[in-house]
């Protein structure tokens, strides 16, 4: 029995170790071997862009946004997308249980739906505007109510489909940073953005997805749409897992690979609260772990078949949470003290590595200084993260809708940054 608790504590061990130094060795294998291959694909499109029809590079987007309660919020949202320098889209507002709200918009690519009947999903929402389309569209580009798309947006996703990806992942980044919370939410999103997402792409993998600023080859969309995951999981309301796990999951079974668009910046309203953390936290936690065995399907697929794309998004996606990796790393370094200290040693050795990265990151990402200052917020921010567990409980309970409070618009936030 005790040889058994030591092996268990050595695995332990070498998979909170591998998981701490991982990240690193993405970082800096992307910074050595992607830059190059990102320049190569440039040259790529270049030649691309010279040889191509106009049909071919006026891409016909439907950008959908989904609304609940507030349609107001989108406002600002729905004027950016009608400026884009790419004009080739519809947008498509699904205002569910929304207020009565007047847009006073003209502009024939925009288009209202108020649902008879109250949807509460938001991949409900995506799939009534989906079949609302009033034409056959290209791509399909997913928003939360919250968001903003810079100007080029579109733009910069039309550049990556021209290379012939059939997904794209925008960056999102934050909108508000007002409070030690937002800005803390901000830091960790700077630095998911880059291991989860930018890293991978740079190396031949796939972006892990946001949850908005996506775009997909709307073909491909009414798939996953149609698929027994989404069919049966809409079913299941707040405990359903979260539709953009699912999206990658469908895309990463077929081998599709997902693009990471750095240019394409998506704004994306932070927490601001504790409370908010703690709501939306549980939220994510509760979908880290129902989707572990999806991460792990991937991963082994990837085994048997010899395809690194998906070896590599299962190992990403299967990688604790960050406050839980530092939170058994501790235990473990602790338990090493009595078991092996080198042990100890090797682990207190990787969350060094670890926090390193992430101001590595933070440098790469060019963080603003509120996003650094926020650096000394991050035991306060865990604090609230690790409160976040208790909520996964009981999904219908704590899993409330999250309030928009800053009604802005895009020109604004690209003056303040």
């Amino acid at each position: 029995m005790i040889d058994l608790l030591f092996i268990l504590f050595y695995i332990a061990s070498g998979w909170i170790f591998f998981q701490l130094v991982f990240p690193f060795l993405t970082v800096a294998a992307a910074r050595v071997f992607g830059q190059r291959s990102e320049a190569h694909l440039g040259a790529k499109i270049q030649d691309k862009f010279a040889d191509a029809s106009a049909a071919t590079l006026d891409t016909d987007f439907a950008c959908i946004i989904t609304a609940y309660k507030n349609s107001e919020i989108t406002k600002p949202l729905v004027a950016s997308l009608l400026q884009q320098s790419h004009p080739n889209l519809m947008v498509y507002l699904v205002a569910d249980e929304c207020p009565e709200t007047a847009f006073n918009i003209t502009d024939p690519r925009f288009v209202l739906l108020k649902p008879e009947n109250p949807l509460r999903l938001k991949i409900k929402s995506i799939q009534y505007a989906h079949s609302r389309f009033v034409r056959a569209h290209d791509f399909t580009v997913i928003f939360d109510a919250d968001n903003l798309a810079h100007p080029d947006f579109l733009h910069q996703i039309n550049q990556y489909i021209a290379r012939g990806f059939q997904c794209v992942q925008g960056q999102r980044t934050a909108k508000n940073l007002d409070s030690k919370y937002a800005a803390a939410d901000s830091l960790g999103e700077l630095y998911k953005n880059y291991i989860e997402r930018y890293a991978p792409y740079l190396l031949g993998g796939s972006s892990v997805i946001s949850g908005s600023g996506m775009a997909t080859a709307s073909g491909l969309y009414q798939q996953y749409l149609d698929s027994k995951a989404v069919q049966e999981g809409q079913h299941l309301g707040k405990k359903m897992l979260q539709e953009d796990k699912i999206l990658q999951n469908f895309l990463l079974r077929r081998n599709v690979r997902i693009a990471f668009a750095w240019d394409a910046v998506c704004y994306d309203e932070k927490v601001s609260t504790g409370e908010d953390v703690q709501t939306q936290r549980g939220r994510w936690l509760f979908s880290y772990f129902q989707n572990i065995p999806n991460a792990l399907g991937i991963l082994l697929r990837g085994l048997v078949r010899f395809s690194p794309n998906q070896f590599f998004f299962g190992v990403v996606t299967l990688a604790l949470p960050m406050f839980i990796q530092l939170a058994v790393a501790f235990m473990l370094a602790v338990a090493g003290l009595l078991i092996q200290p080198w042990i100890t040693l090797a682990l207190v050795g990787a969350v060094g590595i670890f926090g390193m990265n992430v101001l590595w990151t933070l440098k790469l990402s060019e963080a603003p200084p509120s996003v650094w200052n926020a650096v000394y917020a991050i035991p306060k921010f865990i604090l609230r993260q690790a409160r976040g567990l208790f909520k996964m409980v009981n999904p219908e309970k704590h899993f409330k809708h999250s309030e928009h409070r800053h009604l802005v618009h895009v020109d604004e936030v690209i003056k303040k940054q």
